[in-house]
């Protein structure tokens, strides 16, 4: 029998190659500006600001609340409308800080509606923070 659980969390989510990037962080840390810079590096749009994450078995998917889809926030100019995908497998999540440590411990993970997640904390607003996210993506599916 397939386990189904959801939850809905205060997150940005992008896919990069189909992979689920979820983007977690308080209002005006910078989860729709990462999520834009990642989405013009080649991510394709799951959700902005709210993401629900389905359990299907051992696996999370990332899908947007009905009224969010295909819409992302950018300050100063409001809400846009992009092309977005209905759902992703969840692979990563990045959670805003505004110091993160030097060296992090290797296999930080967190659980969310029952699955543990690679997680992995950035700057959102600093310049390299897409291609930090691009990277812990490549280095996750090499394990």
């Amino acid at each position: 029998m397939t386990e189904l659980s959801s939850e809905t969390i205060h997150a940005s989510c992008v896919a990069i190659d189909g992979a689920a990037v979820l983007i977690e962080g308080r209002s005006g840390e910078g989860k729709s500006d990462l999520a834009l810079r990642l989405i013009d590096r080649g991510a394709v749009l799951v959700s902005d600001d709210y993401t629900t994450l389905l359990r299907r078995g051992g696996a999370l998917v990332a899908t947007a609340p009905a009224n969010l889809a295909g819409k992302l926030e950018v300050r100063g100019i409001g809400i846009v409308e992009l092309p977005h995908l209905s759902e992703a497998p969840v692979a990563l999540l990045v959670t805003i800080v505004s110091l993160p440590a030097r060296m992090p411990a290797d296999g930080r993970t967190r659980r969310l509606a029952g699955v543990d997640l690679r997680e992995i904390a950035l700057p959102a607003l600093e310049p390299s923070a897409p291609i930090k996210v691009e990277l812990a993506l490549k280095a996750r599916r090499a394990t």
